[in-house]
């Protein structure tokens, strides 16, 4: 696979780089999640690919939602994210050509040791969710769609829950934010595990319920339609897609750590 990229890099090279794309203009823009970012992974993997095949990455950092209508506007070259139905919508609709697992981690329920709710007792998250909700203790929502919002929408609705009112405050804002207001107010509140991991500001927070399978968090890479946008650096795109699920990016991705954890596992492609 890593042979196969470089010989696409020299192709390119030999080519003078179809697309318009010169060799002083290596670079793509990924529209990519708060997440990935946040965690440090970026700053781990895109000095490897960089290394690698002499093409930079600059990513736009948002939530999952965002950087959907970044891509659908033509405003990245790639994009990598944690929603697998909005996923397959995007390939689905014309928008994506692609999509590939490249890696995946989980969510968790984090809220003040005390554990007023009793969460860390559920039997599932769906009852921890109920928990919470029956005892309208504060939970603290990012409420931006992004992909953890959206996990979080989806289970409220298994639990048959519309969360509303003064204990439930949806914030619009990021994962770092957002653990920072629930630090703030001893709060619930649902996080993607690479956050947590790198977020500093804990005070009495704590993991309280994990493991389940509904917590599961893939996150995938899409090929964006050169049809739709022909001004993108889709050759270039390609290569980083590519390398992602190839050996060297699999492995760069799972020699990852924080705090002595690693914050993503690869998919095994």
């Amino acid at each position: 696979m890593i042979r196969r990229i470089r010989r696409l890099v020299l192709g390119l090279l030999l080519l003078g780089l179809p697309g318009g794309v010169s060799a002083a203009d290596r670079h793509i823009t990924l529209a990519s999640t708060t997440s990935t970012e946040q965690s440090g992974l970026f700053a781990h993997i895109i000095p490897v690919f960089r290394n690698s095949t002499g093409i930079d990455v600059r990513v736009v950092a948002v939530g999952t939602g965002q950087a959907f209508a970044i891509a659908r506007r033509g405003d990245a070259d790639a994009l990598l994210v944690h929603d697998r139905d909005g996923e397959d919508e995007f390939v689905a609709r014309g928008y994506g050509q692609e999509r590939q697992d490249v890696m995946y981690n989980d969510f968790i329920l984090i809220g003040p040791s005390q554990d007023p709710a009793a969460v860390a007792g559920a039997d599932n998250i769906v009852d921890a969710l109920q928990r919470i909700a029956g005892a309208r203790v504060p939970f603290v929502s990012r409420g931006d769609d992004s992909g953890t919002y959206r996990a979080e929408r989806r289970i409220w609705e298994l639990a048959g829950i519309s969360p509303s009112g003064s204990w439930y405050r949806a914030l619009g804002s990021g994962m770092g934010p957002t653990l920072n207001t629930a630090a703030g107010m001893d709060a619930y509140v649902l996080a993607d595990r690479g956050t947590w991991l790198s977020f500093g500001n804990r005070q009495n927070l704590t993991v309280l319920f994990e493991g389940d399978e509904t917590l599961f968090n893939p996150y995938g890479s899409v090929l964006i339609n050169p049809e739709r946008h022909p001004h993108l650096k889709h050759d270039l795109a390609e290569i980083w897609h590519r390398w992602l699920i190839s050996d060297e990016g699999q492995a760069a991705i799972a020699s990852f750590t924080l705090r002595g954890e690693p914050v993503f596992f690869p998919s095994g492609r």
